[in-house]
């Protein structure tokens, strides 16, 4: 008796539910994710248990490295744009539609006012390497508000009394810079900002 045989048929699996459940996890992680800020400077901060979260919208930050050089920036490439044109303005700087595109993408500003133009007349890729070993100047001339403090002020003017500010300091930053830079900011009547810390874990208390 001869053996039957069975007519091999093709299989054909449905991927259409799990294209759904790709593209649903992939528009999560686009919606949920915090992209970095390319900072002027790296900047570990000091660990605290306040989990207070820092305004994401209409903020200046300022940025303390462990030198204690200070850097700022608004969180928004358009404020940006404005606070530097605003302050440039005050100083007389003149600055070309090109420079101004190219302060629309920097994240932090932290060079004296005699060198801005020749900062961003440069390649964004070479900005931060520029500025890192510079700063703004936080010391008073001839009895004249300091650089940081007129930066600080053109913000606030500009943003409007709705603006927060956040100050972010390195661990190893000296306590007297932080000190100073606070200070500095209380002579011009800025003494509500947010201090950002990184969260410790049950382990590290």
């Amino acid at each position: 008796m001869g053996k039957v045989k069975i007519k091999k048929k093709s299989v054909w699996i449905d991927m259409t539910p799990m294209s759904d459940v790709m593209v649903l996890l992939l528009t999560f992680f686009m919606l949920t994710a915090t992209f970095t800020k390319n900072e002027a400077v790296k900047v570990n901060t000091p660990g605290s248990v306040s989990e207070i979260k820092i305004p994401e919208k209409n903020a200046l930050s300022i940025l303390i490295d462990k030198q204690g050089k200070v850097f700022l920036g608004m969180d928004r490439p358009s404020s940006q744009k404005t606070l530097v044109q605003a302050v440039a303005s005050d100083y007389g700087v003149s600055l070309t539609e090109g420079q101004l595109k190219t302060a629309e993408g920097t994240t932090n500003i932290g060079v004296p006012m005699d060198q801005l133009s020749k900062m961003f007349a440069m390649e964004p890729a070479q900005i931060n390497e520029f500025q890192a070993e510079k700063g703004l100047p936080t010391d008073s001339v001839d009895g004249k508000q300091s650089q940081f403090q007129d930066w600080v002020i053109a913000a606030r003017d500009n943003f409007g009394e709705d603006m927060k500010i956040t100050l972010k300091a390195d661990c190893d930053t000296p306590y007297k810079v932080v000190k100073k830079v606070m200070s500095e900011m209380q002579d011009i009547s800025e003494d509500r900002y947010y201090l950002v810390t990184t969260l410790k874990t049950g382990e590290e208390l």
